[in-house]
Order: C-alpha cells, then sequence, then structure tokens
C-alpha cells in the first residue's frame, strides 16, 4: 500500500486499491448506495472502517459439503 492509505479519508482510487477492486466497481456500488461514503464538495471519500464494514458484510461462512451418489449434498 502507498503512504498514502494512512490517511483517514480515502479517494475513490485508494478504496478500489484497498478494496482489491477498479474504481469501476467502487463507483458502482456508490451509485447504488451500497457503502458508506462522505461527499467532501465535488467529491467523495471513505473511511477505511466503512470499507471493512462492506467487506464484511459480503462474508460467506464455508459449509461442509458431502458427497452421495456423485453428487453435493450440503
Amino acid at each position: 500500500m502507498s503512504a498514502d492509505m494512512n490517511a483517514e479519508y480515502l479517494t475513490v482510487e485508494q478504496a478500489a486499491e484497498y478494496l482489491g477492486t477498479g474504481v469501476r466497481f467502487i463507483r458502482r456500488i456508490v451509485a447504488e448506495r451500497r457503502v458508506v461514503f462522505y461527499k467532501v464538495g465535488n467529491y467523495v471519500r471513505f473511511k477505511r472502517s466503512d470499507l471493512e464494514a462492506f467487506a464484511q458484510a459480503g462474508r460467506v461462512e464455508p459449509i461442509e459439503v458431502r458427497w452421495s451418489g456423485g453428487k453435493a449434498v450440503a
């Protein structure tokens, strides 16, 4: 990560780097209001903690898969 990642608020580009996604994805989730963001004039900014909460909300717990007759049975 770059030295700017220590800042309190992240830009769209920094948020994309932090989440390991593209800028287009970040702009889409902002447009869909799926992530908390802050408007500073005409600029959009993100707190690292809000991005972490967004990522954790998408967490999927693993399940144990059993096989029976060549098919997965949950």
